[in-house]
């Protein structure tokens, strides 16, 4: 949590910067790339602490769009086909019980690039903090006559990443997300707690500007 609190202070502080402007307002550009979600390593317990939670990352493609309202800054928009997550559940003993997931992780996020700053190379590193939301489906567990149904969620993210530019409207971009995604976990109709993913999610992207 200190580390998404520090990108929100220096998100915020970035806005507030001014510079010679080289994205202008109205510009629009789009990333496809790929992205891993590795989840955080304690991801909680559930039937009254009975049984830790393990959760396992996964990669698929991305893409995302982003509009600028003004002179460097941009909201933007990241979408993804289907993640797809192992899990399993651990008692004291070492018995274990397996299940997985799918979810869809859309992504809005307001964004400050540091363009125009004369840097080496002439990358671009920008910073952003927005809004996650997160819904799970395809709930299984390998539980005989057990329905696992796992709860929509609405968290903080923040954004940090870089742009190396090899055109005047083309770059090759690295980022990483932190995503606040914490789930409440039902079973049969009945709550057996929570499941905090809150992953890291690094990518890589080509981008192209209009």
């Amino acid at each position: 949590m200190m580390k998404l609190q520090s990108l929100v202070l220096a998100a915020a502080a970035a806005l507030t910067m001014t510079t010679a402007f080289a994205i202008p307002a109205g510009t629009w550009s789009v990333a496809a790339g790929a992205h891993y979600v590795d989840p955080k390593s304690d991801n909680g317990s559930v039937l009254g602490g009975a049984y830790d939670v393990d959760v396992d990352g996964d990669v698929r493609p991305t893409v995302s769009g982003e509009y600028f309202i003004a002179n460097n800054v941009g909201i933007e928009l990241l979408a993804a086909i289907p993640f797809h997550h192992d899990f399993t559940l651990t008692d004291a003993s070492g018995n274990k019980i397996g299940g997985k997931t799918q979810h869809l992780p859309p992504t809005l996020s307001v964004q400050y690039h540091f363009d125009g700053y004369n840097m080496p190379m002439n990358v671009k590193p920008f910073i952003g903090v927005g809004v996650n939301y997160t819904t799970f489906f395809d709930e299984k567990i390998n539980l005989s006559g057990a329905d696992l149904d796992l709860d929509d969620s609405i968290g903080v993210a923040g954004h940090i990443g870089l742009d190396i530019p090899f055109a005047a409207t083309e770059a090759f971009r690295i980022d990483a997300r932190y995503m606040d995604i914490k789930t409440d976990a039902s079973l049969n109709g009945a709550d057996i707690g929570e499941i905090d993913i809150s992953p890291w999610v690094y990518g890589v992207a080509f981008v192209k500007q209009f």
